[in-house]
């Protein structure tokens, strides 16, 4: 990669790419969020969005990323990339995008991707903004942003349209805008990339949201084979065997009702998580917990919801005595219906429920069960 240069910024022009990740030839959910995403950036730079899906034998699945949003897709087969190591796909896409040089490269944050990113942007020598949950390229979108989810004054909104780099004024209108989680959760970062590309980012799961699958798009996408080579010499590592842990964790972004608890059931936290546990049954859904609850140890981390934890868009959301802090709002806001059963009635978690019950939720809670139930058995 002698030749390659990730400062001549001008030089590169091959549009918005997407690691899209695929295990065992499934795609991931996460794929087709980031393709969503991808395309509103590529529209707000004028540029053309491509997926790039490595693995053996998957160029079946690489058109269906075009029912979402992409362009093209550039198809990487190889036996030797069946399953995922570190090295071969780090090679394999770094070969790539020294050939093809996009502008932004976005990947997922899951397992694969937080272990792929942090190699791939340190060897192209760019900059990776990790486990990012809002992206921007367009100013005017950008600042609307702002005036919604910061409390920044307006003249220092206005003053983002540029910052200060090597001590000179730089023009941010074409950058990546990349907004994180920062300082546990307690502040919201933006971090552009001026000076190297890609603009890289990791993405956490769940907080794009999917566009419409379009098949017209799909047909027409564009599958791209890109030369490039990869021999066992490269591996330093070989996997022998694939076995899938039997632990079962909580689906909590794909399930269309979420319960969740807070600290208000620290007076009994067995009878209240059972509460929610029999509450989540009868409406067909799972137990989600805020910060406090999972730092307190009465659920496990695959149980939180928030900023720190996974953000969900069910249909339906229940809160049972969580106040409502920002870090828990930005990670459940997007609900369809927002329930709220809150002992105090200025908990901020009223200021976005749909529906508030102010009273005590080892009281509300069986009733809101019985009258389920009853409502069910009525049909």
């Amino acid at each position: 990669m002698s030749t390659f240069n990730s400062s001549d910024v001008a030089a590169f022009k091959g549009g918005v790419w997407v690691f899209c990740e695929q295990r065992q030839g499934s795609m991931m959910p996460t794929s087709f969020e980031l393709i969503s995403e991808g395309r509103k950036l590529a529209d707000e730079l004028g540029t053309k969005l491509y997926g790039i899906l490595l693995g053996e034998g998957i160029e079946g699945i690489a058109k269906e990323l075009g029912g979402y949003g992409a362009d093209g897709v550039y198809v990487c087969d190889h036996p030797l990339l069946k399953n995922y190591t570190t090295d071969g796909y780090t090679k394999v896409i770094c070969d790539v995008i020294e050939e093809y040089k996009p502008e932004i490269m976005l990947i997922g944050a899951t397992n694969i991707g937080r272990d792929l990113g942090p190699r791939c942007a340190a060897r192209l020598h760019t900059g990776l903004c990790a486990d990012c949950t809002h992206l921007d390229v367009d100013m005017g979108i950008y600042k609307d942003f702002l005036k919604e989810n910061s409390t920044l004054a307006p003249e220092r909104i206005d003053a983002t349209s540029h910052a200060v780099v090597l001590g000179e004024k730089h023009d941010v209108s074409r950058d990546l805008k990349m907004t994180r989680p920062a300082f546990g959760g307690h502040l919201m970062a933006s971090i552009i990339c001026p000076r190297f590309r890609p603009a890289m980012a990791t993405v956490r799961p769940g907080v794009m949201k999917k566009a419409a699958f379009d098949q017209a798009k799909a047909d027409a996408c564009e599958i791209i084979k890109p030369q490039f080579s990869l021999t066992e010499a490269d591996m330093q590592t070989e996997v022998v065997e694939v076995v899938k842990a039997a632990k079962k964790l909580v689906d909590l972004i794909g399930a269309d009702v979420v319960v969740s608890v807070g600290r208000g059931i620290s007076k009994d936290v067995e009878g209240g998580i059972k509460l929610a546990e029999e509450l989540a049954e009868v409406l067909g859904g799972v137990v989600g917990g805020s910060r406090a609850t999972i730092d307190s140890g009465w659920l496990s981390a695959d149980h939180q919801v928030g900023q720190t934890g996974k953000t969900v868009h069910p249909k339906i959301y229940v809160a049972l005595g969580i106040s409502g802090a920002i870090q828990h709002k930005a990670g459940m806001q997007d609900s369809e219906c927002i329930i709220a059963v809150n002992k105090n009635d200025t908990a901020p978690i009223f200021e976005i429920a749909d529906y508030g019950i102010c009273g005590d939720l080892f009281k509300v809670t069986p009733l809101l069960i019985e009258a389920i139930k009853a409502a069910k058995a009525a049909k």
